[in-house]
C-alpha cells in the first residue's frame, strides 16, 4: 500500500450548523496505478485532494503516504490544477524551476532536473517561452512538468483537463497515458467527467453525493489504450454504469436537500 485514507471525515461549521462534506472514506492505492474519484458537484472530490495534499486537515481519520501521516504540504506530492497557475512573467524553463527554487536546490540542479521533465513532456523547444507564446494543452503540460520535477511519490491533479477544449483534452488523455507509462509514477486524479475517468485510470472510485462517500470500486480492464477503445462495448459498459451510480446518488442528494 502507498497511499491510504482511512476513515477519513471533514465537516465544516457554517451558520446552519455542522455541514459534512466527506463521510468515511477509505482507499488504498498502489505504487503505480493510475486512479480517479469520479463524483458530481458535492461529492466533496476538491476537499478530498485538499486533504491528500495536505492543503486542510481531516476532521477525523488519517492519510498516509508509504505508511507516514499527512500533515501539510509536502515534496511527495505534486499538484496540477485545472487552471495552470504558471506565472506569466516567468519563462517555461523558469516556471518548471519554481518549486525546486523554493526547495533550495542549486541553480545548476534546478535547471537540469527542469530541462528533464520538459524533456519528458515534449516541451524542451519552448524553454525560453512565455506562458502567454503557448496552447491551453502545452500550459497544463509545463504544470506536469514542474510537478513532476520535484520528483513527487504522488502526482495529484484536480480536473486538470477540465478548461481544455474537446480536441486538446483527447490529445492530453493520450499524453498522460504515456507519460504515466514511461515514468510508472502514481496518480490520483479528480474529476466529473466519466469518460475521461474510464479511459485513463486503472481503478474508479464512485462518490456520492451530500456527503461524499465512497459509493463503489470499479476495477477498469479495457482490451486496450487508446481512442479506439472508447468504440469498444466494454468501454460503454463501464460508462454507463458509472453514469447510473452518479444519476441515481445525485437523485438521492436531491431528495435529501429538498
Amino acid at each position: 500500500m502507498y497511499l491510504q485514507i482511512n476513515n477519513l471525515y471533514k465537516s465544516f461549521e457554517t451558520r446552519q450548523g455542522t455541514l459534512v462534506v466527506l463521510k468515511d472514506i477509505n482507499m488504498v492505492i498502489d505504487r503505480g496505478e493510475f486512479i480517479c474519484a469520479v463524483g458530481a458537484s458535492g461529492s466533496g472530490k476538491s476537499t478530498l485532494l485538499r486533504q491528500i495534499a495536505g492543503l486542510d486537515r481531516p476532521t477525523s481519520g488519517e492519510v498516509k503516504i508509504d505508511n507516514q501521516p499527512v500533515t501539510g504540504p509536502g515534496p511527495d506530492r505534486g499538484m496540477v490544477f485545472q487552471h495552470y497557475t504558471l506565472y506569466p512573467w516567468m519563462s517555461v524553463q523558469e516556471n518548471a524551476e519554481f518549486g525546486l527554487k523554493l526547495q533550495g536546490l542549486s541553480k545548476k540542479e534546478r535547471r537540469e532536473k527542469a530541462s528533464t521533465y520538459l524533456d519528458v513532456v515534449g516541451l524542451s523547444k519552448f524553454a525560453r517561452s512565455l506562458p502567454k507564446e503557448l496552447s491551453g494543452g502545452m500550459k497544463q503540460r509545463v504544470a506536469i512538468a514542474r510537478a513532476l520535477a520535484s520528483e513527487p511519490k504522488v502526482l495529484l491533479m484536480d480536473e486538470p483537463f477540465g478548461a481544455l477544449d474537446v480536441h486538446t483534452k483527447e490529445a492530453m488523455h493520450e499524453f498522460m497515458l504515456d507519460l504515466w507509462r514511461r515514468t510508472g509514477i502514481t496518480v490520483f486524479m479528480i474529476t466529473h467527467d466519466v469518460e475521461e475517468a474510464v479511459f485513463l485510470s486503472n481503478r474508479i472510485y464512485a462518490l456520492g453525493a451530500r456527503p461524499g462517500t465512497v459509493r463503489k470500486e470499479i476495477v477498469v480492464k479495457l482490451p486496450e489504450r487508446g481512442h479506439a477503445v472508447k468504440r469498444h462495448p466494454i468501454f460503454h459498459d463501464y460508462r454507463e454504469e458509472l453514469m447510473d451510480l452518479l444519476r441515481k446518488h445525485g437523485q438521492e442528494a436531491v431528495a435529501v436537500a429538498a
